[in-house]
């Protein structure tokens, strides 16, 4: 393995241990408010724009996953297959696209959302946040902490992503994201918050999945569909929360 290798992984893992140690709290609230929703028969709702958006997928419709979460997708921010380059990042920045999305979902008041936003400075995540706030949704947001304390809200109201949320979880990211150095280059490398937000929304889950456990709830979560049984006992659970569950065909 090459020493630039090794000195990734090592950064990568001083930025888990401080996930480890320092927000232990906050997922364990984000944990409680999930656990509440799926014990009181709350909906479950989850968001990020491109590279976010492809790591909230990591706990949408997975194996070992809670089978109560729905993903909102949007135009142009739900994936990076928009061209050209640069695209997604001006959609990012459009006002008032949040609030039709959240229009046009069956979210409702005392449900739960989920944001993913690396610096949480751009208009779409940060109105994703407002709005859900001011509609008495629950929000729980991942973000980059210190990324997002350095850099300028680009919304009218100045404020960034995570100033709108009920629960904040750091992924630890740093401004621009990248971690690695080298002599001769301008410019950083190898971004770390792909890794620790994943890591955080894994955790949120295992979190929620023991505060079920305590309660003497059953946690719904998916079986692999490769295994044995599989489909059949992820049938069985989406047949029980068909009402809260809306990626299901009619």
């Amino acid at each position: 393995m090459s020493d630039f290798s090794r000195m990734y992984i090592r950064k990568i893992i001083d930025l888990m241990e401080r996930i480890s140690s320092e927000e232990e709290k906050n997922l364990n609230a984000a944990a409680s408010i999930l656990a509440d929703a799926i014990e009181g028969e709350g909906r479950i709702f989850a968001f990020g724009c491109t590279h976010s958006a492809t790591t909230m997928q990591d706990i949408y419709q997975r194996a070992g996953g809670l089978a109560l979460i729905n993903a909102i997708f949007i135009p142009g921010l739900e994936a990076l297959h928009a061209h050209p380059f640069g695209l997604t990042s001006r959609i990012e920045r459009l006002q008032g696209y949040a609030e039709i999305a959240l229009d046009c979902a069956p979210i409702r008041k005392g449900d739960v959302l989920v944001v993913i936003s690396v610096s949480g400075r751009n208009a779409v995540p940060i109105e994703f946040a407002k709005v859900a706030k001011e509609r008495m949704i629950k929000v729980i947001a991942v973000t980059g902490l210190d990324y997002s304390k350095t850099v300028e809200s680009r919304h009218p109201d100045g404020k960034n992503m995570y100033e709108y949320a009920d629960i904040v979880i750091d992924n630890k990211a740093v401004a621009g994201d990248a971690i690695m150095e080298a002599k001769g280059m301008k410019q950083k490398f190898c971004p770390a918050s792909g890794i620790t937000s994943t890591l955080v929304l894994q955790c949120m889950v295992a979190a929620t999945v023991e505060e079920l456990l305590a309660r003497g709830v059953t946690p719904p979560v998916f079986m692999a569909e490769n295994v044995d049984g599989g489909r059949e006992f992820n049938n069985k659970i989406l047949s029980e929360n068909k009402h809260r569950i809306f990626y299901l065909k009619d």
